[in-house]
């Protein structure tokens, strides 16, 4: 039995009065869910605003010595219509005109960022019944932004240790001086993640606007598959290739003490979503791949040298060139002779000319360098490619049979992920040759 639940709830779920109800009523189901971590009220329809945005237009106002009257009316009509429909009894009005005083009278930008998600869980808290805790006592950053893992373990670990339900916003805490810093957009997850760690939660549930992972990009695919169970490891590299409703830097706190997370669907409470923990469940049958998914708009930098293979520090030279340009590598294919060095071409092109002359250099006349731009990365990721035959030979013949051209290969040692590179224009191709392959 689960002793303690820990839910963020992202700011589609508190966009209204409606959807507060929704909030209240999971929580009711599970009386073991003890910790609440909201984010500021998200879109209540496709054109409305998120009060986030609202709060950087405010604050851009102020920097510029305008008026911030109207895009604030916005955001106070928001919370009062919140407050009115569930008879809360916080004079939140008070707490919206310290807001409008700190924005106008020159607060920071991310102290003004997080009064999102400091008004939505003074509401939350008044309507559950719960206590309040400000993240500016539990949270820490260190002077340059980065989160001071250490301090906010202990301090958190504290101030959550009597056990009582509590409200925690999401987004920020702050520096040592006392100043608010937040996490970058969508850090909620990461403060959900923080106070589960520091609860030692059973279960860290993540409520959103979808039932879970997809086994690939709707937009490509037609009603992809649900995936029910990932591991951290596998979710990590989906995450890196963009398919993840789950703020990347979230999953590290959680994985590290070996706590499992469930994405939930606030509006499809019963649903049981995608379940992340560290080792693979125990499955009867564990499917093949668990996901696919992909970007475009990566350069392959090729390089022939005779003799690199016993160049000692060849390749070290090389990867040295892309740093001092600030230039990182996705993936590096190999051979005797030869290395292909893939990159992101947005972050090569300001640099191009001069990584490319540098590399020349290395090379040194005894080979050659070239760049070949329009290359999409897909990865296909499954724990269940270890136990199973003939992977690769599937995922290449339906290519082929799609009549896609490999332009890239690359398997790691632990055999969670096949990558391939194909021309920008085979991009959608390739994801529908390979999930009907595994799929159907």
């Amino acid at each position: 039995m689960l002793e303690c639940i820990v839910t963020k709830f992202g700011g589609s779920s508190l966009a209204n009065d409606e959807q507060f109800r929704k909030v209240r009523s999971i929580l009711e189901l599970e009386p073991t869910r003890r910790y609440l971590v909201p984010s500021a009220p998200g879109k209540r329809f496709k054109e409305d605003d998120k009060v986030t945005d609202l709060l950087y237009q405010c604050y851009d106002l102020a920097c510029e010595g305008k008026s911030i009257a109207e895009p604030f009316s916005r955001i106070r009509d928001r919370y009062l219509s919140i407050a009115r429909a569930l008879h809360l009894k916080v004079d939140i009005n008070s707490k919206l005109d310290e807001v409008e005083q700190g924005i106008s009278s020159g607060k920071g930008k991310d102290w003004c960022a997080s009064r999102g998600e400091y008004l939505c869980g003074i509401l939350m808290a008044d309507y559950l019944g719960w206590r309040f805790v400000d993240p500016i006592d539990g949270i820490f950053f260190n002077d340059n932004g980065t989160l001071d893992d250490e301090k906010t373990q202990e301090k958190l670990s504290a101030l959550l240790a009597d056990g009582e339900p509590a409200v925690v916003p999401g987004f920020y805490g702050s520096k040592a001086n006392g100043e608010v810093c937040t996490f970058s957009r969508s850090g909620s997850d990461i403060t959900g993640a923080l106070v589960a760690r520091a609860v030692n939660a059973d279960v860290y549930e993540n409520w959103t606007d979808v039932s879970g992972f997809l086994m690939a990009d709707p937009r490509i695919i037609e009603n992809p598959a649900e995936i029910s169970s990932i591991t951290y490891k596998e979710l990590r590299e989906l995450s890196h290739m963009g398919a993840s409703v789950l703020h990347e830097d979230a999953m590290f706190p959680v994985h590290k003490a070996g706590i499992p997370t469930n994405i939930r669907n606030t509006n499809k409470p019963y649903h049981p979503g995608t379940m992340i923990s560290k080792n693979a469940p125990n499955e009867i049958s564990v499917p093949t791949i668990t996901g696919i998914a992909g970007h475009k708009g990566y350069s392959v930098i090729s390089i022939e040298k005779s003799m690199m293979n016993s160049e000692v520090g060849f390749g070290r030279k090389v990867l040295q060139v892309l740093e001092n340009y600030g230039v990182s590598f996705e993936h590096m294919p190999t051979g005797i002779d030869s290395m292909c060095v893939v990159v992101n071409s947005a972050t090569l092109e300001p640099h191009r000319a001069d990584i490319l002359r540098e590399i020349e250099a290395l090379v040194n006349g005894s080979g050659s360098v070239s760049v070949s731009d329009n290359m999409s990365i897909i990865a296909t990721v499954g724990r269940g490619m270890v136990h199973n035959c003939g992977t690769a030979a599937r995922l290449f013949s339906a290519m082929s049979r799609a009549r896609i051209n490999v332009r890239m290969i690359d398997q790691g040692s632990s055999e969670l992920s096949i990558i391939v590179g194909v021309n920008d224009n085979d991009f959608e191709a390739t994801i529908h040759a390979i999930y009907h392959e595994f799929v159907g």
